[in-house]
């Protein structure tokens, strides 16, 4: 079944071309639908991570129920695959979030800008493009990360929205090199470390576990067809596998299922103000 999988997503897509989007300051795009945090009397101890690949932002309406959702309602931070602008923008419209959005390029299929963003009920006090090693053959893509650092009641959180390279095009070993430039762009970060997405791997989790990331969706079980590429990863957070799991009813909104984990804040503040 992978074999027929994959030989029949390379028959459709090898041969389009990709125009990629190297400028590490543009495009960018981003908005403030939070509300501004009312109270310094409000400590925020947990935080709620979902991530969540929408394919192709074809069915942003859809989408929104599902984020919207019993499991996945009143998320801290979101991370999106395969989005637009205008996909990203109506989900944080629609869910009062904040968000960042930095394309690394416009797809061959659909015509339009195509990336991961970052979504947050908190302030979004700074955020950057990060570009990732690689260009795939065929259609000569480059894949990015979108960065940003998320103040949660005080305490800083830096969170990379991820979508590495396909099995297609890319060796496990590529998808390594891309996870050690976002472990490098990571490296100074003086708080805790978010790292969400599709890894379009299972056992990329290894490596980052080996690097000091704590992986609590490792063993939620399949997030697309018959793999688990969907994941979230933490360093500086306490995390429990038990605290972490899917969307099984996706509502015709992606061939994947969103991912969740609830996670313990290594320095639980108060809500400060904060600038932006």
């Amino acid at each position: 079944m992978r074999i027929w999988y994959l030989a029949a997503a390379v028959a459709l897509t090898s041969c389009a071309p990709t125009v990629n989007l190297l400028n590490p300051t543009s495009p960018r795009f981003e908005g403030a639908f939070a509300p501004s945090p009312a109270s310094a009397e409000v400590a925020a101890s947990r935080l709620r991570v979902v991530s969540f690949n929408i394919k192709l932002a074809d069915r942003i309406g859809p989408a929104i129920e599902v984020l919207a959702s019993d499991s996945l309602r009143n998320a801290d931070i979101i991370s999106l695959q395969e989005m637009d602008e205008s996909g990203t923008e109506r989900i944080a419209r629609a869910l009062h979030l904040n968000y960042v959005y930095f394309p690394g390029s416009i797809h061959p299929t659909r015509n339009r800008y195509f990336g991961p963003a970052i979504l947050s009920r908190w302030p979004i006090e700074r955020s950057w493009k990060l570009i990732l090693p690689y260009e795939a053959p065929g259609r000569r893509q480059r894949r990015n990360a979108t960065a940003a650092v998320v103040n949660v009641g005080g305490t800083r959180v830096q969170v990379y929205a991820v979508h590495l390279e396909t099995q297609l095009r890319a060796s496990d070993h590529t998808r390594e090199n891309q996870a050690a430039a976002i472990l490098a762009d990571a490296k100074g970060a003086s708080g805790p470390v978010v790292i969400a997405g599709d890894f379009n791997s299972w056992s990329i989790g290894r490596y980052l576990e080996q690097k000091g990331f704590a992986w609590p969706t490792k063993d939620i079980g399949k997030t697309i067809t018959i793999f688990s590429w969907d994941h979230i990863f933490v360093r500086g957070l306490s995390s429990d596998s038990a605290a972490a799991g899917k969307v099984r009813d996706v509502r015709g909104a992606s061939d994947h299922r969103p991912v969740w984990a609830s996670l313990i804040l290594a320095r639980p503040g108060a809500i400060t103000t904060s600038s932006r």
